[in-house]
Formats: structure tokens, C-alpha cells, sequence
């Protein structure tokens, strides 16, 4: 969604810095998992409540999107994910608005017209325990999906990324938008996540083609410059020197090695 948070970063805020610990060889720096002990509890009270099986990811992750912008910049990573959980709980009916209200960080929460009358979206059946947490951390969530649809680019066709304008959740980073790149690899149908953030019917799983993209980085990047300009002139031919496939893993070999690869659903692509 259009925000003040982006999957591919926002510029302007300076370098990231990592945190000065050192790791037990005393060289690289290591950025802690944990900065303080409230952080350890809300990973923790978010894993639990996400294991109550009423919401998936795509919708975690919109809802920590789904804050005024200045309240976005000014959370932590941790207290954006308390504003998300905090959200969730009141549409789905596990926490009532007064409830909410008494909550930190609950002027951060916007609630939706929708959630006027909150439902749950299935019965809980079972608590979440430790060694379900564990389990569920060990298995992570694979999204792809047994379906043998023919995807609408081939190997190696040119492409372009459709601007994003939506208010809806999506996870085509802003700096690709309206980018030209070519088809890399072709990894099948996978758990689309712009639908699966929003899906009404729990029980209806939408996928689409999974493609990974290759572009040039000065046509992302130009300040940093690249061994290809990025012009649209420049056609598949001059970029692909050859192409390889392995049982379905295809892999294009390209004459310019400053590329940059990006995974993306087929509704966020068009011919070039």
C-alpha cells in the first residue's frame, strides 16, 4: 500500500547502523535480536495470538501498515508490531474498544468502518504452547501451491513493473515501479499476497505466478552507475548473452553482472 513504510526501504533517513556488539569472534558487528525485554514479549505475544489461527501473515503485515504516516515513522519496530496485533485483535473480536483503548500505543491504531461489529474469523479450539511456538518457528510457512496454470511470461521477456497506487497491502517494493527488467526464473504458483491480506473467504486461498525479475541497477539505482545505462532502447538481446534450463529452474546467464534480483507476482507485471 501507498505509506510511510515501503518493503524495499525509504530514502532520506540516512545509513542503516548496525549495533555495536561484537559477535564471539570479535570482529563482525551483530545486531541483537532482542534491545530490550518488552521486545522478547511482543515477538512472543504476537507469535501466540498468530498461532490462534485468526488472521495470516499478509494480514499482520497490513495492519501494522495501517497507521497514519508521522505515527508510522515515529514507532519502533517492536511497537509497530504491538499497533498490528492490537488491530487484529479488536476486528477479529478478542478485544473490545474500551479494552483497546486503555492499550499503549492505541492512538497509533486506525479502525477500520468495517470492524463496527467485530467476528471472529474461525472457533478457537486450542491454546498455543511453547513447543507449538517452536514447531511452528522450525516449519516456517511455505505459500507455494500445487496448481500447474501456464504463467503469462516466458523465459527471458521483457517486462515492466505497473506503477502501485493502491491503499491495499503489497509487496512490490516502490524503487521497481515502472522499472523494465527481464524474466530471471519462473518458481510457480505461490499464496498471492495483495489477496491474502484482504481475503474475506477463509477458506479460499488466491495464487499467482511467481516470477523473479532481473534488472539492471542503474536503471533502479542510476546515482550509483552500472555497466548497462538502463535506456529502453536497450533490447533483450543486448542484455542476455545466454540462457540455461534445468528442469523447470530456469536461469538466464547476462553480459552485465550488475543486476539486481527481485521476486514478483504476475499481477504487478505487463509486456514491456
Amino acid at each position: 500500500m501507498i505509506g510511510a513504510h515501503d518493503l524495499g526501504g525509504k530514502r532520506g533517513f540516512g545509513r542503516v547502523l548496525p549495533a555495536s556488539n561484537a559477535n564471539a569472534q570479535g570482529s563482525d558487528l551483530v545486531e541483537p535480536l532482542f534491545h530490550a525485554e518488552w521486545e522478547r514479549r511482543a515477538f512472543a505475544l504476537t507469535l501466540a495470538t498468530g498461532m490462534l489461527g485468526q488472521w495470516n501473515i499478509d494480514e499482520s503485515r497490513h495492519a501494522r501498515e495501517n497507521q497514519a504516516p508521522q505515527r508510522y515513522l515515529d514507532n519502533s519496530y517492536y511497537e509497530t508490531w504491538l499497533v498490528g496485533l492490537q488491530k487484529l485483535l479488536h476486528e477479529k473480536g478478542m478485544l473490545e474498544r474500551e479494552e483497546l483503548s486503555a492499550l499503549p500505543f492505541a492512538a497509533s491504531v486506525e479502525i477500520s468502518a468495517s470492524s463496527s461489529n467485530p467476528q471472529r474469523s474461525r472457533p478457537i479450539t486450542e491454546a498455543a504452547t511453547p513447543a507449538k511456538a517452536a514447531a511452528l518457528l522450525a516449519r516456517g510457512g511455505p505459500t507455494l501451491l500445487s496448481d500447474s496454470r501456464k504463467p503469462k511470461y516466458s523465459l527471458g521477456a521483457l517486462v515492466k513493473v505497473l506503477p502501485m497506487t493502491q491503499a491495499e497491502h503489497t509487496r512490490a517494493p516502490k524503487y521497481v515501479h515502472g522499472a523494465r527488467g527481464i524474466i530471471h526464473a519462473i518458481n510457480g504458483v505461490h499464496i498471492y499476497p495483495d489477496a491474502n491480506a484482504h481475503r474475506q473467504d477463509k477458506d479460499r486461498v488466491v495464487g499467482e505466478t511467481l516470477y523473479t525479475v532481473s534488472f539492471a541497477r542503474a536503471a533502479l539505482f542510476p546515482q550509483r552507475g552500472s555497466c548497462w545505462d538502463g535506456t529502453e532502447t536497450a533490447s533483450a538481446k543486448e542484455i542476455l548473452k545466454s540462457e540455461s534450463t534445468n528442469q523447470g529452474n530456469r536461469v538466464i546467464k547476462e553480459s552485465c553482472e550488475d543486476r539486481v534480483f527481485v521476486d514478483l507476482w504476475e499481477p504487478y507485471l505487463t509486456h514491456d
